[in-house]
């Protein structure tokens, strides 16, 4: 199974295009004013449209409420709803009540205490992602450029579905996968020269890790 790579906070028509000719199966566009990946909804839709049906179109809100869902919904036309802030599993519920999409949510991970939060979403999620909390003082819930000690994981219940998010570039995505054997990953400030800069290079290195990495993982069924 090929590994799913989520290439997040996209603004330039250049990036998209490298980010899904390098195999992005996933484009995020982050919908966050305090981000410095924000994007105008109208502006995420013309990007979006260069990508459609080569890679799942993906809308990072954060305690969005319906007006903003409703614009970024029209204008983006995603396939999955990202919802990165504090929403209950109720608030879940009612979203993909109203739009009809599949909904990851991000948890922020910084001990094993953290993935207790995950239960009240199983059943009503359709995929988790795994972000590290922010540092002190950060505005941001992601993006911040740090990781979270991935050996958690390893009390994971093997049958949840989740992204591996925090902090993830080149350099540790191999020791990322090693350690939790995630078959999802996410990437944002990992590829960038700047807050909200992608780098084209620092992409294709992020993505020939990645590949290599996939290719050192055990196989479905593998007895090593």
């Amino acid at each position: 199974m090929k590994m799913d790579v989520k290439i997040c906070g996209l603004k330039t028509a250049e990036a998209v295009e490298h980010a899904v000719a390098r195999g992005a199966s996933h484009a995020g566009f982050i919908f966050f004013p305090k981000s410095p990946r924000n994007i105008e909804p109208d502006d995420a839709g013309r990007l979006a449209e260069r990508i459609r049906g080569r890679a799942k179109i993906v809308a990072v809100t954060v305690d969005a409420d319906n007006d903003d869902l409703d614009e970024i919904v029209s204008a983006l036309k995603p396939d999955i709803l990202q919802l990165h802030g504090s929403e209950d599993p109720e608030r879940v519920l009612t979203v993909k009540a109203i739009y009809g999409l599949p909904v990851m949510k991000a948890l922020s991970i910084r001990e094993a205490s953290d993935l207790d939060r995950i239960d009240p979403y199983l059943g009503i999620v359709d995929r988790f992602l795994f972000d590290a909390k922010p540092p002190a003082g950060s505005e941001l819930p992601g993006g911040n450029g740090v990781s979270f000690d991935w050996r958690l994981l390893d009390a994971l219940d093997g049958s949840v579905d989740y992204m591996l998010s925090g902090g993830l570039n080149a350099e540790n995505i191999g020791e990322a996968l090693a350690l939790t054997g995630a078959r999802a990953v996410d990437t944002s400030s990992g590829v960038e020269s700047a807050p909200g800069v992608k780098d084209l290079k620092l992409m294709d290195a992020f993505f020939d890790a990645v590949r290599r990495a996939e290719a050192a993982l055990p196989r479905p069924g593998s007895k090593t």
